[in-house]
């Protein structure tokens, strides 16, 4: 037997099942290419796709370790498999972003379902994640797919799946699914036969258009009716599906409208004004920054391609812009929410600033601490009022969309900035005023991207075995939290919260430095913990050995 045989068989094997005539090209010509496409084939054969908690993701290709018409086809066939098993009834709402296969992901998805006997409610546009996820809840659907792979590279798509209240309880109605949900999905998805065996019916029942209308119109219910709306926005949709959407929301909620970066205002799968889809990423958010200045706005905003991530930007005294971290926007909007009444509890993760519990905590709300992901943040408390991640995630109206929702959340903060700028004042100004109140609450990442797996474990392990004494000069105690592999090195003052990312191959440290204020001088307070951050990133380096 030659040694590329086997590859070659389960190649051979996936070619005869493959409804795609693009990927069984594909497939063809690396089958073709054989031995010398050896290591292709076996990295694409080398497992299927997990599908976890976030659903699949994956780059673009032909084979198992893939997205593409097979996978999605045998996805949805186990998914509605399982929802029948659950006795879940009611409609599958299935929307879909401009990514390259996204539409006929959508599609394919619709038709397995209405074969499978489901009705199925198919999105009329490329519409953002978040309008699906209010959808689930408009429409009582037992569950929703949404077709997208949010922030990552042009190559990659995706596949995200929201249970509605009658599997997913009222905790999580139009929540994005949380174990035993995923590993029950994968089982059935095991189980299905061969694609040809899966029956597929019409392509579903198109969603009237007046569903954008709908949403833009409760979305701007989120605000107060009487509050300030002098606001210029600069704003882009980075190439994603967000623009006509959060045009029709600041319409509806009586804002002017924003100024669109016009060379990233239409969807294009390719992004190709940024390097990387993502407004965290360096440089991405530089032709916003350049309108926003150009315009003279009073704020910059941007959402990622998918729009359920809200990044603003805000004018500094020397005339330039800057981003605000995630964690500062994070309790700028949870802060603003308690003030506005808003009841209920306000949550955020173990990797977030520690910040909006301590307000939360002076102000008498209810508060909670989740594990990282928004499938856990929006599960904090039936009664949600607020939640939120490092990461760019916003939820300001659990009500509405049970998920983080960049489009609500830039309303949330345009209405914010309006009221701060009628008694004139600024975002910046009200983040010191914080600081004044609870301590600079600086924070930061150490990121560690690895080739092979195996390094993640073992910097683990280091850090376990021989944790800090000490961090910044203090005695440092340590959490371990060995079932979800996080741990914790804490002092008065420093924080440090290391855990590996569930979706890259990194290991991340999350850290905070608080530094009191001393006799109002806040500059000195941003200089001490701005050194102790360079630091404290250095000492839990050195406590991986990396």
């Amino acid at each position: 037997m030659a040694p590329d045989d086997d590859v070659r068989a389960l190649a051979d094997a996936w070619l005869a099942d493959d409804p795609d005539p693009a990927t069984r090209t594909e497939l063809d010509r690396l089958i073709a290419g054989l031995p010398g496409t050896e290591a292709e084939l076996r990295d694409r054969f080398a497992g299927p796709l997990t599908f976890g908690t976030a659903g699949l993701r994956g780059r673009l290709r032909a084979g198992p370790n893939g997205m593409n018409l097979a996978v999605v086809t045998r996805a949805a066939a186990g998914l509605v498999t399982w929802l029948a098993a659950q006795g879940g009834e009611g409609p599958l709402v299935i929307g879909y972003d401009a990514r390259h296969g996204s539409r006929e992901f959508a599609e394919q998805t619709a038709r397995v379902a209405t074969g499978a006997g489901r009705e199925a409610l198919v999105m009329p546009a490329l519409l953002p994640t978040p309008v699906l996820a209010y959808a689930v809840r408009a429409f009582d659907a037992v569950a929703g797919v949404m077709v997208t792979a949010s922030h990552n590279p042009p190559q990659d798509n995706g596949y995200k799946v929201y249970l509605g209240r009658a599997l997913g309880g009222p905790g999580g109605d139009g929540a994005q699914i949380v174990p035993p949900a995923d590993a029950g999905i994968e089982a059935a998805i095991r189980a299905v036969g061969p694609i040809a065996g899966i029956p597929l019916g019409a392509p579903g029942t198109l969603i009237d258009d007046k569903i954008l209308s709908r949403y833009a119109q409760s979305a701007a219910t989120v605000l107060a009716e009487d509050g300030p709306r002098d606001l210029a926005v600069a704003y882009t949709p980075m190439h994603g599906v967000g623009g006509s959407t959060l045009v029709a929301a600041f319409a509806a909620a009586g804002f002017p409208a924003p100024a669109v970066v016009a060379a990233q205002a239409e969807p294009d799968p390719e992004f190709p004004t940024v390097a990387f889809p993502n407004p965290e990423e360096p440089g991405a958010m530089d032709r916003l920054l350049a309108l926003a200045a150009s315009t003279g706005a009073d704020l910059a905003i941007a959402n990622d391609p998918d729009a359920d991530r809200c990044a603003v930007a805000v004018p500094t005294a020397g005339g330039g812009w800057r981003a605000l971290r995630g964690d500062e926007l994070g309790v700028l909007l949870g802060d603003h929410l308690i003030r506005r009444g808003s009841g209920g509890t306000y949550a955020t993760t173990i990797v977030s600033s520690q910040l909006l519990g301590r307000l939360c905590a002076a102000r008498g709300v209810p508060y909670a601490e989740t594990l990282t992901g928004f499938k856990w943040i929006v599960r904090a408390a039936e009664e949600l009022a607020y939640g939120y991640e490092e990461a760019l995630g916003y939820c300001v109206a659990p009500g509405l969309v049970r998920d983080k929702d960049g489009i609500t959340a830039a309303l949330t903060v345009a209405e914010l900035a309006a009221g701060l700028k009628a008694s004139g004042r600024t975002l910046a100004d009200r983040l010191d005023e914080l600081a004044v109140e609870f301590g600079v609450h600086a924070t930061d990442q150490l990121s560690v991207r690895v080739d092979d797996l195996a390094e993640i474990g073992a910097a683990m392990t280091r850090a376990r075995q021989a944790p800090p004494a000490t961090l910044l000069g203090l005695a440092a105690g340590t959490t371990d939290d060995a079932a979800n592999n996080v741990l914790t090195f804490r002092t008065s003052s420093v924080r440090a919260v290391i855990r590996p990312s569930g979706t890259e191959p990194k290991l991340k440290a999350y850290l905070e430095v608080v530094e009191p204020v001393a006799s109002g001088d806040l500059a000195a307070a941003r200089a001490r913990a701005g050194d102790g951050l360079v630091e404290l990133r250095r000492e839990i380096a050195a406590a991986l050995g990396v």
